[in-house]
């Protein structure tokens, strides 16, 4: 005995996808920034120093003085020196006339001229020329006061939105096959 038999055939549907793609554009601007650091504020403050130097005395030392007080020193010496010659005048004087009449005559104004022509001893030393101390120094140092005021740095940042440009993608289909099933019997 023969049985039928169920045939199925099924055709599969065929679909044409046309798709576009989504676009997505997305630029993030730098941020706009301004800074600006400004100069700090210096002040500088000073005083001057003071260097004084007298070299006065050494320069005397050396010999080396001016007009006014090289004539007042001539002028002392002279009366100094004028002082002492009436002084030894006037002593001599005194030995002749205490003197005379002793017999002695000539030998007196032998003495007298004994005393102010023999040799001299002349006095030899080490001299430092100038003394030591003679150049006077005296310094009063400056001062230096400096005042610094920073200033605050000025920073204007100004952040900028994001571009965000979307477009959306799209699909169409388009049936080309239509799906289908078919049954047969065979007996």
């Amino acid at each position: 005995m023969r049985f039928p038999q169920i045939q199925i055939r099924t055709t599969d549907a065929k679909i044409d996808l046309n798709i576009s793609k989504p676009r997505q554009y997305i630029k993030q601007p730098r941020a706009t920034q301004s800074i600006e650091q400004p100069a700090a504020i210096i002040d500088i403050r000073t005083t001057k120093s003071v260097l004084k130097i007298d070299s006065s005395q050494a320069r005397r030392d050396l010999g080396l003085i001016g007009p006014l007080e090289s004539v007042a020193n001539y002028a002392q010496k002279g009366k100094q020196m004028s002082l002492q010659g009436m002084a030894r005048i006037a002593r001599e004087g005194r030995q002749m006339m205490e003197n005379a009449g002793k017999g002695q005559g000539s030998a007196i104004i032998q003495g007298i001229a004994k005393q102010n022509h023999g040799p001299h001893p002349v006095r030899f030393n080490v001299k430092f020329v100038p003394s030591i101390g003679s150049v006077k120094i005296d310094y009063t140092p400056g001062t230096t006061d400096i005042n610094i005021t920073r200033q605050k740095p000025k920073i204007d940042v100004q952040v900028n939105k994001p571009i965000h440009e979307y477009t959306p993608g799209n699909v169409t289909g388009t049936m080309i096959q239509r799906p289908s099933v078919q049954t047969d019997v065979i007996v």
